[in-house]
């Protein structure tokens, strides 16, 4: 199997590599390489770049599996190329010969049209180093500016003014409208915190309002019914929605009360006592006297009158 490493080996061989990059600024490429020897094989994958532009090359030595070679790291020379990182395959020997690869991706500033490289390989031999250079590989870099501006001595390129304005499509704030909505939020809780009280006063009196209108209009409908029919139902129509909206009123279970208990709830007050005293006797008196009529009116009149009354009395007391 062969001994051959990828990108430059341990510390260990850290003195070796020194003298592999000092023979070969010294001795040159040519004189490097020893008879005999393979040389390894450098080049870029692409024959064109930019500058600032990513650019892989790669280097790759065909040897015999006994050698011990290395890879430059990314210590090595790559001027005028800048390092910018590297990927290897492992060692793969076949008939007898051994194959390393690498590929070293770079990119470049320079403005030279045309650029080179070469990197080396180290075959290590006991206390001995031996350098081996590939033949230079070029790229040529495409340049966006025109030639005369990059002539030695040239002046800046001439400015062509461009003043129209640009259609930006209106982006939707969104933080502000958050912060927005939220503060909005914030103030109406605390609105409703601080005046809680008194709009709840104001929803409950607007309540009774609207329920005393609808009470007076359903009763005054009842009682212009039993004119118009003479009918026991019609009062006894009447009554029930008189309990049930004082009911409401008083916020209590006043339509299940007797009508001495209803009495006795509102103080023995006059007009309940002779109202629901007259509609009882048609109610429970399973007929209606011909001259019962008037009284039937009256009483209504006087149930009308106190269910006013008492809206009035709580109306205040808010």
């Amino acid at each position: 199997m062969a001994k051959a490493r990828a990108p430059w080996g341990p510390r260990a061989r850290a003195g070796a590599l020194g003298a592999l990059l000092l023979g070969g600024l010294l001795a040159g490429p040519a004189a490097a390489q020893g008879p005999g020897a393979d040389r390894p094989q450098g080049r870029f994958l692409r024959p064109t770049t930019r500058i600032g532009q990513p650019l892989d090359y790669e280097l790759s030595y065909r040897h015999d599996p006994a050698e011990e070679v290395v890879f430059p790291d990314s210590l090595a020379g790559f001027a005028p190329f800048e390092y910018a990182g590297r990927s290897y395959a492992p060692t793969v020997t076949r008939q007898g010969r051994s194959l390393d690869r690498a590929v070293y991706h770079l990119r470049t500033f320079s403005l030279a049209p045309v650029q080179t490289l070469a990197l080396p390989v180290a075959v290590l031999s006991g206390a001995d180093t031996l350098t081996l250079r590939p033949p230079l590989a070029s790229v040529r870099v495409l340049l966006s500016a025109p030639a005369a501006a990059l002539a030695p001595g040239a002046g800046p390129p001439a400015l062509r003014a461009a003043t129209a304005l640009a259609p930006v499509p209106p982006l939707f704030n969104y933080p502000y409208w958050l912060a927005g909505t939220g503060a909005l939020l914030l103030g109406l809780a605390g609105g409703a915190a601080l005046f809680r009280r008194g709009l709840a006063r104001r929803y409950d009196a607007y309540k009774r309002r609207k329920n005393h209108r609808y009470f007076l209009a359903q009763f005054a409908r009842h009682a212009e019914r039993f004119t118009l029919s003479q009918s026991a139902a019609n009062v006894e129509r009447a009554v029930a929605l008189w309990k049930n909206y004082l009911a409401g009123l008083e916020n209590n279970a006043l339509n299940s009360f007797t009508t001495r208990e209803i009495v006795d709830y509102f103080g023995h007050d006059d007009d309940v006592r002779r109202g629901l005293a007259t509609t009882d006797q048609v109610i429970y008196g399973n007929g209606l006297p011909d001259d019962e009529g008037a009284e039937i009116e009256r009483a209504f009149q006087r149930l009308r009158v106190f269910a006013e009354h008492r809206y009035a009395v709580l109306a205040r007391a808010e």
